[in-house]
């Protein structure tokens, strides 16, 4: 049987009543938009986060636009991030008017390197945004301490990190805004698209429920240009069930991630990421992403394609050289090599010890060769 990078299904049967009763009753009650699920979700997603306030929006990308703006970020601010993430972090700074600088990134943990942040500050910057990136928590300490000696704001991206943990806090309650994800392959993903920002500021909590609202606190009496941007109640629903589950699911693939870290730390040509971290942190494993030396991981990729088994490359272009940015000129050597090798193997938390056993299986015998 094939075995896809991520499978929704067992967890969708394992709790199918409660999934069908959840959008039955917002049916039932018909208000979906801004809901009474929306609500309950922001205050158990607040209280489970250790935040003050959880905003509902309708996608990670909005998130971090509406946080972006609440923290006071604007046209010819710079924001100071990481080149090796999904588009959409960048492009939210852009979207803004503002101006992102990229900054190179540690290659043990593909996250923003800290180190990097401070010779990149100069008069125009207003933030630090890092990115959790496969749910592995940024250097949060350090880049803690450079905000504040800088005076800049930090925009957490935690689009892959629902649930992990940094020094006991979790992602998105330690800098001053958090940018979740809910879309469906996410940790805590929903039926859809979704998104949630975080803050323990009452007047950023505010402002981005004005912005998500087109600019309104009061229908039909806008006061600054907004965006369409509501969790769907529908949505709610259905992630007020997973969040009861969320812990679980997380163990699950932290288990996962340690057998293939177990199968694969002798493998020649291949470096699994840590698993077993001293504190601070505490990661959980969004995805599994190994680095394939040598320049075989196209050759791997297609191997294992062939034997039926899904890979991702996350990302095989980093954002400082997509046609957007190009013409900045950046020399990031560090991502720019990670996108040679990075590839991210079969991970969800049902996932059988035996197609498990396949994936790591075909890898043995491929990189045997060499």
């Amino acid at each position: 049987m094939p075995i896809p990078l991520f499978d929704p299904k067992p967890d969708i049967q394992a709790h199918w009543e409660e999934y069908n009763n959840a959008i039955k009753n917002v049916m039932k009650h018909g208000q979906f938009i801004l809901g009474p699920e929306v609500e309950e979700f922001e205050q158990q997603a607040a209280e489970y986060l250790g935040v003050e306030h959880a905003i509902g929006v309708n996608s990670g990308t909005d998130a971090l636009v509406i946080g972006l703006r609440a923290a006071g970020v604007g046209p010819g601010d710079e924001v100071i991030t990481t080149p090796f993430s999904f588009f959409a972090t960048a492009e939210s700074i852009s979207n803004i008017g503002a101006r992102p600088v990229f900054v190179d990134i540690e290659p043990s943990t593909f996250n923003l390197q800290p180190a990097n942040i401070e010779p990149a500050i100069t008069e125009n910057t207003k933030a630090i945004l890092p990115v959790h990136l496969f749910g592995l928590p940024a250097g949060m300490d350090e880049i803690m301490q450079i905000a504040e000696k800088h005076n800049l704001k930090v925009i957490e991206d935690c689009a892959q990190s629902f649930g992990a943990t940094c020094n006991g806090q979790q992602t998105g309650s330690i800098g001053d805004v958090g940018a979740f994800s809910f879309f469906p392959t996410k940790n805590l993903g929903g039926f859809g698209d979704g998104g949630l920002i975080t803050t323990d500021d009452d007047e950023t909590a505010g402002l981005c429920r004005k912005l998500r609202a087109h600019g309104s606190t009061k229908k039909y009496h806008n006061e600054m240009l907004g965006y369409n941007s509501r969790l769907d109640t529908i949505q709610a629903a259905v992630l007020l069930v997973k969040l009861k589950y969320l812990d679980k699911a997380n163990s699950l693939r932290q288990s996962i991630a340690q057998r293939y870290t177990e199968a694969l730390e002798d493998v020649s040509g291949i470096k699994p990421p840590a698993t077993r971290h001293p504190s601070p942190v505490n990661p959980v494993f969004h995805q599994y992403t190994i680095r394939v030396l040598n320049g075989k991981r196209d050759q791997l990729r297609q191997k294992l394609s062939e034997k039926k088994i899904s890979t991702g490359v996350y990302y095989p272009v980093p954002q400082d050289q997509l046609p957007v940015y190009s013409k900045l000129n950046y020399e990031l050597e560090v991502s720019k090599k990670m996108a040679q090798q990075v590839l991210s193997l079969p991970i969800w938390p049902e996932m059988e010890t035996g197609k498990q056993e396949d994936v790591v299986t075909a890898i043995k015998e491929f990189m045997a060769k060499f």
